[in-house]
């Protein structure tokens, strides 16, 4: 009975690792997607976004019949609901990609971003990617010099994520309504998925460690 419950928490793990996976291509193709004006790329994104919720909803349902059925403790019990707000994190990534695909999707064939802004752009995905990356190495291996890396990548995000509010918010602004509401959603969308990306990182470290480091609410 002990090696059926051990096989079952491998077997969440392993779900973790696969959206996890799937999160870090979703962002790389909706990345793609947004700087290039890929409608096509854009849809794959946006379809593939149901295989992430599929898989959450899977690893969820796992998880609570585990609770149920096995009254796991200590360990076993932080790895478990540690799961379930992960894969809630992971699957909030997805979407947030998506969002990000929906975006090139709707602006098509012009680019989201105005060319005087769009660098600021280009690291903000860059370092998403690297952030999506990193969690899913963090998930396989627990380095948790990984989860440093992950918090060092955010603090960056949200330097450029702040940089985007006084740019919009600066005198010599001169966009339109439309263009200044979808470079302020486009950088909360980046802004977001790192924030996520460190609530996994947080979640794994505390199962390495025991240790509860808080953070704020995410949306």
């Amino acid at each position: 009975m002990r090696k059926v419950f051990q096989a079952e928490l491998h077997q969440i793990g392993e779900d973790l690792i696969e959206i996890s996976q799937l999160v870090s291509e979703a962002i790389q193709k909706a990345n793609s997607a947004f700087q290039g004006a890929d409608t096509e790329l854009a849809e794959e994104v946006i379809a593939a976004d149901a295989r992430i919720d599929f898989l959450q909803n899977n690893l969820d349902e796992r998880a609570i019949d585990i609770l149920a059925l096995q009254g796991p403790v200590a360990s076993d019990l932080r790895m478990i609901v540690g799961a379930l707000r992960m894969s809630a994190s992971l699957e909030r990534m997805g979407d947030l990609a998506r969002h990000v695909a929906q975006l090139a999707r709707l602006r098509y064939p012009a680019h989201v971003i105005p060319a005087a802004i769009r660098p600021t752009f280009d690291e903000l995905a860059s370092l998403d990617m690297k952030i999506a990356v990193k969690v899913t190495e963090l998930l396989e291996t627990r380095n948790l010099e990984l989860a440093n890396d992950i918090s060092a990548h955010n603090a960056r995000v949200n330097e450029l994520h702040a940089g985007v509010f006084k740019s919009v918010a600066a005198a010599d602004w001169n966009e339109s309504a439309p263009t200044t509401v979808d470079v302020t959603l486009a950088s909360r969308y980046f802004e977001r998925f790192a924030d996520h990306g460190v609530s996994v990182a947080r979640k794994v470290t505390y199962l390495v460690t025991g240790e509860w480091q808080p953070s704020a609410p995410l949306t």
